[in-house]
Formats: C-alpha cells, sequence, structure tokens
C-alpha cells in the first residue's frame, strides 16, 4: 500500500533532477545559438572570418546538434518519469477502491499498474544513463576542439 506513493516521491526527485538537467543544456543551446548568431552577422557584413573563428563556429555548430540529441533524452525521460508517476497514482486509486469496495479483481490490475510504473521508471533511469554519456562525449568534444 505504501510503495506507490514512496514511488510517486522518488518519481518526484528524479523529475527534479532531470528538470535541471533539461535547462542547463536549453541554456547552453541559447548561449550558442546567440554566439552563432554574431558570427553569421559578421560573415553576412562581408567580414571573413579568422583561423580561430570559424573553427570555433564549426565546433558551436557540431554542439548545437549534439545538444539537440541530449534535449530530446532528457524529454524522453521526463515523458517516462511522468508516465511512472500516472501509473502509481492510478495504483495508489486501485487500492482506494479495493479497499472500499472489496473488489478481488481490482488486485490484478493494482499489481499491473505498479509493474508498469516500475518498468517506466527503469526506462526512464536508462535514458538518462544515456543523456549522461552523450554529456561526457559533447564536453569530451569540446575540449578537442579547443587544443
Amino acid at each position: 500500500m505504501l510503495a506507490p506513493a514512496v514511488m510517486i516521491s522518488a518519481c518526484g526527485l528524479l523529475l527534479l533532477g532531470i528538470n535541471n538537467k533539461y535547462s542547463i543544456i536549453v541554456n547552453r543551446i541559447r548561449l550558442l545559438n546567440d554566439e552563432r548568431r554574431r558570427y553569421t552577422l559578421k560573415i553576412r557584413d562581408g567580414k571573413e572570418l579568422d583561423y580561430l573563428d570559424s573553427v570555433r563556429l564549426e565546433s558551436i555548430i557540431r554542439q548545437l546538434a549534439q545538444l539537440k540529441e541530449r534535449l530530446h533524452l532528457v524529454r524522453n525521460c521526463v515523458i517516462s518519469y511522468s508516465t511512472a508517476i500516472f501509473l502509481f497514482i492510478l495504483t495508489s486509486l486501485l487500492i482506494g477502491i479495493d479497499v472500499l469496495f472489496e473488489l478481488r479483481i481490482t488486485m490484478f490490475f493494482m499489481v499491473f499498474t505498479f509493474i508498469l510504473g516500475m518498468i517506466a521508471v527503469g526506462v526512464g533511469s536508462l535514458i538518462a544513463l544515456r543523456e549522461t554519456i552523450r554529456g561526457y562525449e559533447i564536453v569530451e568534444f569540446e575540449i578537442k576542439a579547443e587544443e
């Protein structure tokens, strides 16, 4: 009976953490887009970029593509955790219905929705793991690009 409530709280904490990552990624995309825009305006005004600026512009373009992929992963993670919360709320509702009406048929649905919720948490955790690996790869690329 307590497991769905505990899992709702746990998923809330997971969502809090992943939303922080989402905010950081969005902020980074905005900063890189602004920097790219400045280089593009220089080119549009007929000014040539020196070698370092050209390398930086190419790095920005690659990073933006990689950050977009990370943003999709974070979005999918949020969807997975939110789905899990919904399923745990549904499980709690079924427990309440079972207590009120003593319908033993709800036992199957309680267990089923709880297991689905746990699967959704697991999928979200795997997506978060993939996003963390991609984040490391982006930083590694940025360091190599600056060398």
